[in-house]
């Protein structure tokens, strides 16, 4: 009887342990996976643990990762944006259109000034905020389901990019511009300051304004948004220009990278936003996810690319397993909400 009594009363205890394993694999599960991932990668290739590869690295998911920063908002109201990528492609053309080297600029148009650095920032950010309002604007006002709008968007920006540059790379750009994508400060590259600083911006409103806090509630429950008084078209295409913003950004630091603006750049660059988001937590159900999540998804997602790079991995094993990775992770997140619920 003794031996009973204490096993039943042991039963709780072991029981509250393996909660407190779930809850703490639920809330942490990503960041683990991130370090083993880098361990594995490291054990497997002498060179992927490097200062210079760790580097390249962060240059490269920097404009993936801007991209899932918005894209991460727009899953939160349970949307989705397939236009991402092509919206880069524009933006990169016409910016780098406006960023010419003075003496390339000098020998076309003799008669013009050179424009200050500020006006293809400008341009680009405005392109990219543009197109997603009028992505949010579809999807908010006439109720077309967000995979369709944004990908109307998605072959329009693309079309459009292939006109303005006339299907050719747009280059001879200035080093003001080319800084944005290939300078330092401090020894840290600009882009990944610009990234960290739109990372934090992005955690601010999502964790700190009412925006955000519509965000999640739109997400949640639409309907209980709109009777509770939210004005849901409104903050639908906020966060859909927010995402054209951070888009029109990312163009702006990969033109700049490689010195070129591009009509075919950011092909699939959508998929490995959306991809990002996912693995970081973003819930497709709608009203769940963080930006620390998807910082790290981005981080996943540029591990995995670079290391599969030293391996020598095929390219089209590469989709296949990123593509399953990317399955995995909305199944964990199903079976996780089912559970709670």
């Amino acid at each position: 009887m003794a031996n009973t009594t204490a096993s039943a009363e042991m039963l709780p205890t072991e029981s509250s342990k393996q909660k407190q394993l779930k809850s703490l694999i639920s809330k942490y599960g990503i960041y683990f996976a991130f370090i083993g991932l880098v361990i594995f990668m490291s054990a497997m290739h002498p060179a992927f643990l490097t200062v210079t590869n760790i580097l390249n690295i962060i240059r490269q998911v920097t404009s993936i990762g801007l991209i899932a920063l918005g894209v991460t908002i727009i899953i939160i109201t349970r949307g989705i944006d397939l236009s991402s990528g092509s919206v880069l492609a524009l933006v990169s053309v016409v910016a780098a259109s406006l960023a010419q080297n003075p003496d390339w600029h000098a020998k076309m148009y003799p008669s013009l000034p050179a424009l200050p650095v500020i006006v293809p920032i400008l341009a680009a950010l405005a392109i990219g905020s543009l197109c997603g309002a009028i992505n949010g604007a579809f999807v908010a006002k006439t109720g077309i389901p967000p995979f369709i709008a944004t990908l109307g968007m998605m072959i329009v920006a693309r079309g459009a990019a292939l006109i303005y540059s006339d299907g050719r790379p747009v280059s001879d750009l200035n080093d003001s511009y080319n800084f944005i994508g290939q300078g330092e400060i401090f020894g840290i590259p600009f882009p990944v300051i610009l990234f960290i600083i739109m990372a934090l911006i992005s955690w601010i409103l999502l964790n700190r304004t009412r925006f955000g806090k519509y965000a999640y509630s739109i997400g949640g429950n639409e309907q209980a948004a709109f009777v509770s008084g939210i004005n849901v078209a409104k903050y639908k295409i906020l966060v859909y220009t927010f995402g054209g913003f951070l888009a029109g950004m990312a163009g702006l630091v990969l033109s700049a990278r490689i010195s070129s603006g591009q009509p075919g750049l950011g092909n699939m660059f959508e998929l490995d936003a959306i991809a990002a988001a996912t693995i970081g937590g973003v819930s497709h159900a709608g009203g769940i996810g963080t930006i620390q999540g998807t910082v790290v998804g981005a981080l996943i997602i540029g591990v995995l690319n670079n290391g599969l790079d030293l391996l020598n991995v095929s390219a089209y094993w590469q989709q296949i397993i990123k593509g399953s990775i990317i399955v995995a992770a909305v199944v964990f997140d199903m079976r996780k909400n089912a559970r709670k619920n």
